[in-house]
């Protein structure tokens, strides 16, 4: 007999739970049958409800039909390596016809059989015609990117080309198999590096008004759809947290990379007088509630152009900082102006 407490369904891309197993077996013809995506005591990832012992019974056992055969992979399968630490770039190798896609200034080098094609909009969504290429463009717009991706394309009969993209600031690189994320994810507005030809880069709006207006990535973030590899760049040092069903993490609003659709992402004001003038955190925190993936920055890239800005405006300091007597140390020294 399976615990009857703890358990969770998936619903129009949301999470819903904690519920009995008795109401979970009671909602699922209403929400996909055999198909519905669960969550729940032994298992490490949602699973369809016809793959779980106790509710397979339900729907006949799967062992008397035939497997189901393997869908055919849509996007080009590429091949990578990141190098660097603290300023790091990854290098694609490309088969001929293999193709990667990038943002429009991201390319570092490109060897001899590479050819280079600037698009407009999402060259995955190129077959819906013109009105397709618009759509894609308008899409990228509203999430402040340029309207024109960059494709790079193995022309050559033979051997392997490469191309490099550089990360524009300091930070890492993560290469996100989208395949074994459940095709989707959903990551901060300047995130996306270059990813294989098939991944498309969409917008993923916020449903909660406070999420948009307090949540720092505004109403809008990415969505990267498909079954290949993305590359994903963030401030500083990233860190992977998988966080179970039910389970809260409170983050600064500008941490959050990246994170799968069943996580939960809400704000939460920091309260206390002392705390929202002095506690250096701004007025609201973000909340991302399992189960599933996160990925945060050490350091978001506001923060370190707010740092940098910062300390050009101090007056007079930005040549004296190492000097205990500042200017008149510059004109005793004989250093002065």
């Amino acid at each position: 007999m399976p615990q009857e407490t703890g358990w969770y369904y998936a619903q129009n891309d949301e999470t819903v739970g904690p519920v009995t197993f008795s109401e979970l077996v009671a909602v699922l013809p209403k929400i996909g049958g055999k198909n519905a995506l669960v969550f729940g005591p032994g298992l490490a990832e949602w699973t369809e409800a016809r793959h779980i012992g106790d509710l397979a019974e339900m729907f006949g056992s799967p062992g008397n039909r035939p497997p189901r055969p393997p869908r055919a992979r849509r996007a080009d399968e590429i091949d990578y390596e990141i190098c660097g630490s603290e300023m790091q770039y990854v290098v694609v190798e490309l088969d001929p016809e293999e193709t990667v896609i990038a943002e429009a200034g991201a390319m570092m080098f490109q060897t001899a059989g590479i050819e280079m094609k600037t698009v407009f909009g999402d060259p995955s969504a190129q077959e819906g015609g013109f009105f397709g290429k618009v759509l894609s463009a308008g899409k990228r717009m509203l999430t402040g990117e340029s309207l024109f991706m960059t494709t790079f394309t193995h022309r050559g009969r033979s051997g392997k080309e490469q191309v490099g993209f550089a990360s524009p600031y300091p930070g890492k690189i993560i290469a996100m198999h989208l395949d074994q994320l459940g095709g989707e994810l959903i990551c901060q507005k300047d995130a996306f590096l270059c990813a294989a030809k098939g991944v498309s880069v969409g917008i993923a709006f916020q449903k909660k008004f406070g999420v948009g207006l307090f949540g720092g990535e505004g109403f809008i973030m990415q969505r990267l759809t498909g079954d290949g590899i993305a590359m994903v760049h963030a401030g500083g040092t990233l860190m992977k947290r998988s966080l179970a069903a039910g389970e809260t993490l409170k983050l600064d609003t500008g941490c959050l990379v990246a994170l799968v659709p069943s996580v939960q992402y809400d704000i939460q004001f920091v309260g206390g007088f002392k705390n929202t003038l002095f506690g250096g955190e701004g007025l609201f925190l973000a909340t991302v509630t399992g189960p599933g993936d996160v990925w945060l920055q050490s350091l978001p890239f506001s923060r370190l152009a707010g740092r940098v800005l910062s300390a050009g405006s101090r007056t007079g300091q930005s040549k004296d900082e190492g000097s205990v007597l500042g200017g008149l140390g510059n004109i005793l020294m004989g250093g002065g102006d």
